[in-house]
C-alpha cells in the first residue's frame, strides 16, 4: 500500500465514485490517511455521498499528475464508528474540526476500504496493480 499512499500524497485531489439509482457520481475529495494498515476516506454523514456508500459500498477513486500518471482505486467501503478513528481523521486534517463539530451540527463519518485493488497505468501502456 505504500505506493498508492505516495501517489495520493503527490496528488492530493482525487475523484470518488458512487452510484445514486442507476446514475454514477463523481466528486473531488482530498481527505485519505492510512490507519491500522487500511485506507481510510470520511465524509459527512449528512451528505449525499454517505447516503449513497449505505446504499452501495462499491466505490471507485481516480488521481492523476502532469506527468501523465493515473491511479484507479476500488473496493467496498465499511463505516468506522470508533472515537479513536474520528479523532485520528481530526488529527491527519485538523481544519475539519471546523465543518464537523456540536456547532455545526455536523458529524464525520470515517470508513475504510476492504477488498481493495488499485491500477496505475500512464500514457504508455504501463500497467501496475495491486491488491491490499
Amino acid at each position: 500500500m505504500e505506493k498508492v499512499l505516495a501517489f495520493l500524497k503527490e496528488n492530493p485531489v482525487f475523484y470518488f465514485a458512487t452510484e445514486e439509482g442507476d446514475k454514477p457520481r463523481v466528486r473531488p475529495f482530498s481527505f485519505f490517511m492510512e490507519y491500522e494498515g487500511k485506507l481510510y476516506f470520511s465524509m459527512g454523514r449528512h451528505k449525499k455521498v454517505y447516503r449513497q456508500i449505505l446504499e452501495n459500498p462499491n466505490i471507485e477513486i481516480c488521481a492523476a499528475n502532469g506527468k501523465g500518471q493515473w491511479i484507479r482505486i476500488s473496493g467496498k467501503v465499511v463505516a468506522d464508528d470508533r472515537p479513536e478513528v474520528e479523532e485520528a481523521v481530526f488529527n491527519v486534517m485538523p481544519r475539519l474540526r471546523e465543518i464537523y463539530n456540536q456547532k455545526t451540527g455536523n458529524t464525520i463519518a470515517p470508513v475504510y476500504l476492504v477488498d481493495a485493488a488499485a491500477e496505475f497505468f500512464d500514457r504508455t501502456g504501463k500497467y501496475e496493480k495491486i491488491v491490499f
